[in-house]
């Protein structure tokens, strides 16, 4: 079975190119020859060559080894992880030990002896492969470092608007389609990403979140594909982009109607190629990602608008998951609701607390214009807030909304709170006759009659 690496040989001489070719050939699987050295800065910049096993004399005549340096130094400078080998007829005590100051891996003498060859190869492609892995590992760790300490709460909700949104991750998730996750802020378009990813069979890869509104415009090359050493100003090491450190698992671009046309473009190219390269770099990454797209903004609209790319829409929305908001789904608020509360009591050492059914009924009551993550926030800070055992109204701080809160329903005239209460019930169960009027105490005959007398 021949190793999978990348092996260039540079020599003058067309016999010695042909017989180490046939030689490391039997061994590993991309051997490439040159024999004139202006070819070696063009195949530097195509390939990351694992082994280089390079001659030492270009000149007729020349014995001293100069060009020898002179192409070890470019091929370090190029990539100095790469293991370069050295071959000469003219052996020297003071040529090996300036070359193996420079970084060469080994000094070998023409005739050279197979095996020793061979096994000289093998020990430089291990140790750069090793080199390899350690620079991926490190680059990896800074970029997910972040993601590892990110919280995660699982899905919270029993209501049919959230059991459909349950339906489309099941049917989704075993799928390579990409989705795009539509839906206001705060409504949990991360946790959906993420149940989409941990269902798939990607789950035992990264998942990883990118925040795209806040990337900077200057960043975003860098910051999404990486750049190498020297790149621009900033750029002191090589750095793996967002995609590299995602490959194999899945990509979660957030907010991704902030890009401007111009990132757009870039991001699409990616996307339809396939391939990343690093800004600085002429060698492209092959890619295999999950992408996952989300947004609280209406794409279609801004393409109608001309202010995201429709191509860009077609390629990310294969499958488009709707959540919606709160407002809608007021049966999961007592589940969010004790669930936060269980999390906030741990954390701020208050066990014992509990919600009264009249403060739940108040909570289902209000608008929730920050979804989940508002509700989330409302009761950490009433677990701050609260001096007894049960969590009251006051703890919450709530914005008044409701038209009777608010004072726009200024009559206490019975047939007025009656419409009010009717009207009420009808809005929260979305229509449902028969839930509103069970909610209201009434049969279902007696809630239309209530409503044609009122004119709803």
């Amino acid at each position: 079975m021949k190793q999978k690496a990348k092996i260039l040989i540079l020599d003058d001489d067309n016999y010695v190119l042909l017989s180490l070719r046939i030689l490391i050939e039997q061994h590993y699987t991309d051997v490439r020859g040159i024999n004139n050295p202006a070819q070696l800065e063009t195949a530097l910049q195509e390939n990351d060559f694992d082994v280089v096993v390079l001659d030492m004399n270009f000149m007729a005549g020349d014995t001293s080894g100069r060009d020898g340096l002179k192409y070890l130094r470019q091929i370090k400078e190029a990539n100095p992880k790469t293991s370069v080998l050295l071959l000469t007829a003219y052996a020297e005590i003071d040529l090996a030990v300036e070359a193996m100051r420079l970084g060469a891996f080994d000094f070998l003498v023409k005739p050279w002896e197979n095996e020793k060859l061979l096994a000289s190869i093998k020990t430089a492609f291990e140790l750069n492969a090793s080199a390899r892995k350690i620079e991926q590992l490190e680059s990896g760790k800074s970029v997910l470092l972040q993601e590892l300490n990110a919280p995660f709460h699982n899905i919270i909700g029993d209501s049919p608007a959230i059991k459909q949104v349950f339906r489309q991750i099941d049917k989704v998730a075993k799928t390579k389609a990409n989705v795009l996750i539509t839906g206001e802020n705060g409504t949990g378009k991360e946790l959906v990403a993420r149940a989409i990813h941990n269902a798939s069979d990607r789950s035992s890869e990264i998942f990883l979140n990118v925040d795209m509104g806040a990337i900077s415009e200057s960043l975003f090359e860098s910051e999404l594909f990486g750049h190498k050493k020297g790149a621009f100003t900033d750029a002191r090491n090589d750095r793996m982009g967002k995609f590299e450190a995602a490959n194999g698992g899945t990509l979660f671009l957030d907010e991704i109607g902030n890009l401007s046309l111009p990132l757009q473009a870039k991001l699409l190219r990616v996307i339809q190629e396939q391939k990343v390269t690093r800004v600085g770099e002429n060698k492209s990454t092959d890619l295999d990602i999950r992408l996952i797209c989300a947004t609280n903004a209406q794409l279609e609209d801004m393409v109608k608008a001309e202010e995201f790319r429709q191509d860009l829409l077609f390629r990310i929305n294969t499958i488009e998951i709707q959540l919606p908001p709160l407002r809608e789904r007021t049966e999961d608020i007592p589940l969010l609701a004790n669930h936060f509360l269980e999390s906030y009591k741990q954390k701020y050492k208050k066990t014992g607390l509990y919600v009264p059914d009249y403060v739940i009924n108040r909570l289902i009551k209000y608008d929730w214009p920050g979804n989940i993550r508002e509700l989330q926030h409302a009761i950490e800070r009433a677990v701050i807030m609260c001096d007894g055992k049960q969590l009251q109204v006051s703890d919450f701080n709530l914005k008044e909304t409701n038209e009777a809160e608010s004072g726009t329903l200024n009559s206490f005239n019975l047939d007025d709170l009656e419409k009010w209460a009717i009207e009420s019930a009808i809005k929260k169960h979305q229509g449902n006759i028969s839930h509103a009027a069970q909610e209201l105490g009434l049969s279902r005959g007696a809630l239309y009659r209530r409503m044609e007398k009122h004119g709803i």
